[in-house]
């Protein structure tokens, strides 16, 4: 059994985009789903689509590339984990990259990118950096 659901799915994602596959697939959480929302809004992947299939859901991603064939994540890193959790109040959170990147959020609002957690002036658990 995997304890830690997101860093299965950005390990997932990383090594689907290492090999170059149009598709990768991720167990499904309510907090799997929300960081894989945040991924396709802000442009990292293409799109992803939640799969019943009787009582087990899983999460297809389709994956983004620019015109060289090279993926469009540079890094994906997890940063909270179940041994150690980091927290970031509403001012550490404010860029990440020079703007960049992105910081994903676990905050009393729901799970949110940097630049929405610091318009709602909310800090919270950092799940992941992306760029």
């Amino acid at each position: 059994m995997i304890n830690d659901l997101i860093s299965d799915a950005l390990t997932r994602i990383r090594n689907a985009a290492m090999r170059k596959l149009d598709v990768t697939t991720l167990l499904h959480s309510k907090s799997v789903e929300a960081v894989v929302s945040i991924l396709a809004d802000k442009g990292y992947i293409e799109s992803f689509n939640v799969i019943e299939d009787g009582n087990k859901k899983t999460i297809n991603v389709v994956l983004k590339y620019d015109d060289n064939g090279r993926t469009v994540i540079n890094e994906m890193k997890r940063i909270s984990k179940p041994g150690r959790r980091v927290y970031k109040g509403k001012e550490d959170v404010k860029r990440f990259k020079n703007g960049y990147g992105t910081i994903i959020v676990s905050t009393s609002q729901g799970v949110l990118p940097n630049d929405k957690a610091y318009e709602l002036g909310v800090g919270g658990e950092v799940l992941c950096t992306v760029w």
